[in-house]
């Protein structure tokens, strides 16, 4: 459920007559409320009604508000202007009779950056004796798909941070920062003249690198906005550059060449790092930080781009993770000198974690690669070519564990660890899995990366092809209705377009499944692939409903008949496929989040609240029965 906006009432007495009638909004975390003054065609503006009917006072001016932030809103493609965490609001009056409370209602809706309140009314009583009443804000509508939107939000962020937190770590043990650690105990070893000093002066230390990340995500984040970064995920330059350079990153950390810094940097840093006090620890961090850029900064770089897809604060946490890993055995070797002893040496051991990385960025790299192919429907990169190119990503990774392989700054393998070998094993494991899927297995442990089963060559399986089979819808028809197709590899009578789909299923008498969705949307392919094939879910795809699935991200044109224009931002024309269903599902639904499900009738009327990423299936398919159930009623 989207959580309540409190609003609180208070009173400031200008005079005996007059008063300021103040209404302050508390926010839910991430959220934001509009303006009293949003453009046409944008979202629902705060706005008040005084209920003066009986002439027992007299407004006085406009009611005003805070400064707020104005930002370019990627959902309403406009300037808008709205508030986070707090709002305030004041409006003068002049009490003409014995008042001793004021009415007024104010209309609103909050936003995050997947989803929206509907239009929200609360009554306001303003008690002229100054004392403050609260009133709570009740958003009841789609319950179901705010509380799944929001647990996945959380989620989200939590993902962040213990990747973040992991990445930090493979880090610390790079070549770069893992020497630093006996250098940074050195330091201050010499710098304090106590114990008690050496523990504060290592705790400042730590934080210090925590500041500087954090300092470089929130850097992140406001120079690309909170609300702009969350539509990366689905733009194809984006996508193509975040590629590009990933495959950079990884092929410095393979030992191609070094990604570093202005020497002139580190020098002017460490200058400063021998001024000792507060000012020195900080800049010894910052020395950390700029001498280890070679190995962190294609960590670091991955990270924010990966938060950034996600947009809101998951550059923030992400740094934090990140820097929470690095600052905390800093920290505690500089606190605790004699833990040195129990660190094993530098080595070349070092030189295979970054290699190691380096296989992993270049993996994930075309993760990006395949969403822009995706979302052109370019079919460049179709699901058998992204399995094979894992395949020999991983592959090459198990030859060089196994010691088959030797990389530019690889030391002279004699014999391999036991640790080197189980990671060796795992790997080849994880590479044998996957090769079926070039065959059409569904790879579940991996569903969320490679293109999904209906985007390939053979989408039944290498060798195999069908025209028209299955059951259900499919089976009622001896060639497919206008406008449908079967959706690989379950034959799920699916259509794309709305209208089409809408009259096949008034022909037919079932009520129609929309399914918000996006080429580049992974919870979609997460969905499609791990919850639909339930038996009892298929069955209900498949018989006793008419999917259809709208791709939000679609960059096909319209046909020249079909532009329209925007209700959203009037003036503007929809010319792409996906934003005539993206505009679509925003001001029927109030959501811009994929995947959204909705059960309608024919006269397209709710069945039951929509849904959104239902990874539970038992609690799917209870939501298909009692929407289907109501429709026979």
């Amino acid at each position: 459920m989207i959580p309540e906006v409190k609003w609180k009432t208070s009173v400031e007495k200008l005079s005996d007559t007059e008063y300021n009638l103040i209404t302050t909004a508390v926010i839910p975390s991430g959220f934001h409320l509009y303006s009293q003054a949003v453009p046409d065609g944008g979202p629902i503006p705060t706005s008040f009604i005084y209920d003066d009917a009986n002439g027992a006072f007299k407004i006085i001016g406009n009611t005003t508000e805070e400064e707020g932030h104005t930002v370019n809103d990627p959902v309403f493609e406009m300037e808008i202007k709205y508030f986070e965490n707090k709002a305030v609001f004041k409006q003068q009056v002049e009490i003409l009779g014995d008042k001793t409370t004021l009415d007024a209602i104010v209309e609103f809706m909050i936003c995050d950056d997947e989803r929206c309140s509907p239009p929200t009314e609360v009554d306001l009583v303003f008690e002229l004796s100054g004392k403050a009443k609260a009133s709570v804000a009740e958003s009841s509508v789609g319950a179901e798909v705010k509380s799944a939107s929001g647990k996945e939000s959380k989620k989200g962020l939590w993902a962040i941070f213990f990747i973040a937190f992991l990445s930090g770590f493979a880090a610390l043990l790079t070549p770069c920062v893992f020497p630093m650690i006996p250098m940074t105990v050195s330091f201050f070893t010499k710098q304090s003249k106590t114990k008690a000093a050496g523990i504060k002066n290592a705790i400042i230390y730590g934080i210090c690198i925590i500041v500087i990340y954090v300092l470089l995500g929130t850097a992140v984040t406001a120079i690309f906005g909170a609300d702009a970064l969350n539509a990366l995920a689905t733009n194809v330059w984006f996508n193509i550059i975040f590629f590009l350079l990933l495959v950079i990153f990884a092929v410095s950390f393979l030992g191609a060449f070094e990604i570093m810094l202005p020497n002139s940097w580190a020098n002017k840093v460490d200058s400063q790092a021998d001024r000792g006090g507060l000012i020195g620890i900080f800049f010894m961090a910052l020395a950390l930080a700029i001498v280890s850029f070679s190995c962190t900064g294609p960590i670091v770089g991955t990270l924010l781009v990966e938060a950034a897809s996600k947009g809101g604060l998951a550059p923030i946490i992400g740094m934090l993770g990140f820097s929470l890993a690095i600052a905390l055995p800093f920290a505690l070797f500089a606190a605790f000198p004699g833990w040195l002893n129990s660190l094993p040496r530098s080595g070349g051991w070092l030189n295979t974690v970054k290699v190691v990385l380096g296989f992993l960025e270049l993996a994930l790299a075309f993760k990006f690669l395949s969403q822009a192919d995706l979302v052109l429907q370019a079919h460049i990169l179709e699901r058998e070519v992204f399995i094979a190119i894992w395949i020999a990503i991983f592959g090459a990774l198990a030859f060089y564990l196994f010691g088959k392989i030797q990389l530019p700054h690889d030391s002279p393998l004699t014999h391999i660890s036991v640790g080197r070998l189980g990671l060796g094993l795992f790997v080849l494991a994880f590479t044998i899995y996957m090769i079926p899927g070039l065959w059409g297995a569904p790879l579940n442990l991996i569903s969320a990366f490679p293109p999904p089963l209906e985007y390939s060559e053979s989408p039944y399986g290498v060798g195999y092809s069908k025209v028209v089979s299955g059951s259900g819808s499919a089976n009622a028809h001896s060639d497919l209705p206008d406008g449908a197709h079967l959706l690989a590899p379950h034959d799920i009578l699916a259509f794309n377009d709305y209208d089409k789909g809408l009259a096949y299923a008034k022909k037919v008498g079932k009520p129609v499944m929309i399914d918000f969705t996006g080429w580049a949307c992974v919870n979609c392919r997460k969905m499609e692939q791990n919850v639909w094939p339930k038996e009892g879910i298929l069955n209900i795809l498949k018989n006793d409903v008419v999917l259809i699935s709208l791709y939000v991200d679609d960059k096909r044109k319209l046909q020249d008949d079909e532009v329209v224009e925007s209700q959203l931002k009037p003036g503007k024309k929809l010319k792409y496929i996906g934003q005539k269903w993206s505009e679509l599902q925003t001001i029927r639904y109030k959501a811009n989040s994929q995947p959204f499900y909705v059960l309608m009738d024919h006269e397209e009327n709710n069945l039951i609240d929509p849904v959104a990423y239902t990874p539970n299936a038992d609690d799917y398919h209870a939501w298909l029965k009692k929407g289907i159930s109501n429709f026979s009623k």
